[in-house]
């Protein structure tokens, strides 16, 4: 069974990238960033820091999250509310950045993610997928870019969905949550010493693809 793992660090294109490679191959792709995002989103509307661990523990264990795929897209559900849309705001980032630092979060959201990769081949990508979540599967690939580039990407993006931001700021957030993911105490980003890394920030989202597959068809003697 095939299970590509894709971590990197903010904007380095790896939604966009396991999107396009999961059409391509035909396989699930799990978005785990939404699944933070969410996380994120009820503290917010529970009006609990990203950060306070004690009250993170009051609804991280029955959160009602689900993931479910409809007419071809990813739709993240909340409460049995789609927040798709929600969860993809930037401030919504930065409380996904910081509960993603809380241990029992990760450990709850792990335990859902490898429920779905033990049932069928998918791309899952994310910060801690290739040496915690996905340690054994067979591809495991790390995205990485130049920060501005990031931020560029990242700037683009929101000005198309008419949210109010500027580059700088953006930049900022990105250097933040660079420096928070690499920092915490658990599962932090890393680099999987079986990953091949990828500097995307050159390339087109389809060249990254093409890279990925190339590794893919190689593995399974294509």
């Amino acid at each position: 069974m095939i299970n590509i793992a894709i971590d990197g660090p903010s904007s380095s294109g790896k939604s966009t990238v396991a999107k396009l490679l999961s059409k391509k191959l035909n396989i699930l792709y799990l978005d785990t960033g939404a699944m933070y995002r969410a996380c994120g989103l009820k503290a917010k509307r529970l009006g609990i820091s990203c950060l306070d661990e004690k009250g993170v523990a009051s609804f991280i264990g029955n959160i009602d999250l689900q993931v479910k795929y409809e007419n071809g897209a990813q739709h993240v559900y909340l409460d049995g509310e789609d927040v798709s849309n929600e969860i993809r705001k930037n401030e919504v980032s930065m409380l996904a950045s910081q509960i993603s630092s809380l241990s029992i979060v990760r450990e709850k959201m792990l335990e859902m993610q490898r429920e779905v990769a033990s049932k069928q081949p998918c791309v899952l990508d994310g910060r801690d997928i290739c040496m915690y979540v996905l340690p054994n599967a067979k591809y495991k690939f790390f995205m990485t870019a130049d920060a501005k580039i990031r931020a560029e990407r990242r700037y683009k993006e929101l000005l198309s969905k008419d949210q109010n931001v500027t580059f700088d700021d953006l930049l900022r957030e990105i250097n933040e949550r660079d420096y928070n993911d690499s920092h915490r105490a658990f599962a932090p980003l890393a680099i999987a010493p079986d990953a091949t890394v990828i500097d995307t920030t050159h390339l087109t989202a389809e060249q990254v693809v093409d890279i990925i597959v190339n590794e893919v068809n190689k593995g399974e003697g294509k």
